[in-house]
């Protein structure tokens, strides 16, 4: 199974250039060298172009290989989230058919479960594969807690039902009645704490003596909503 990747937002220039090493990707069937990418760019060197690639790299959309003009490897989970914005998502009700429909789950209420008839929103008919692992729903995001990691207010984040979940996973997390998503860490046998991903939030400290406090999902992916 694939792990969930940090996946932080581009500027325009860097998605311009991660489209096209994806569009080269498909018309050739290898990735572009530094070369190509400054020509179709007009930058003045080579170097330009690597510079744009080491922050893809940092960011987490590629990895690269040294020793080779032609060493870009694409995140698979980048990927995925490059053909969802790519595609038009078929938005609608239930159905019955081969490929199945996720809930999108928006504003759950104080103390209800997060798959009460009043959370469903609509329904999304989108491909599994594009998840790290199979989804159980959507769930719409809300606040701008986690932006530095690329998720976004609006966003659809697809949830896998579990109760547990490994160090440092993007969570959904019960903390008495409030649902939130966060970064869970495992202080020790009587406490956990939930990190947001922008400085303006401090960490949750969870007292598990007297908070009750349940995982209900972990994040398999993301879709940015472009309707």
């Amino acid at each position: 199974m694939s792990s969930w990747i940090d996946l932080q937002p581009l500027t325009k220039r860097q998605q311009e250039i991660f489209d096209f090493i994806l569009e080269s990707i498909g018309v050739n069937g290898a990735p572009p060298t530094r070369v190509e990418i400054a020509d179709h760019f007009g930058f003045k060197s080579a170097n330009a172009a690597e510079d744009h690639l080491k922050a893809l790299d940092k960011k987490g959309h590629i990895e690269l290989k040294a020793g080779t003009s032609r060493g870009i490897l694409i995140h698979e989970q980048a990927r995925n989230a490059w053909m969802l914005d790519q595609s038009d998502v078929e938005l609608g009700q239930p159905n019955k058919e081969d490929v199945p429909n996720l809930a999108i789950i928006g504003d759950v209420a104080a103390g209800a479960p997060i798959f009460a008839s009043q959370h469903v929103q609509q329904y999304v008919s989108v491909d599994q594969s594009l998840f790290a692992d199979k989804a159980d729903y959507l769930l719409k995001v809300r606040g701008d807690s986690m932006i530095n990691i690329g998720i976004f207010e609006k966003d659809l984040l697809a949830i896998k039902r579990t109760d547990s979940a490994r160090e440092n996973e993007i969570v959904v997390a019960r903390i008495d009645d409030d649902v939130t998503v966060k970064r869970f860490r495992r202080n020790n046998g009587s406490s956990v704490s939930l990190f947001a991903e922008n400085d303006d939030y401090e960490p949750i400290e969870v007292d598990l003596q007297f908070q009750s406090f349940a995982i209900e999902g972990v994040v398999v992916g993301l879709i940015r909503q472009n309707f």
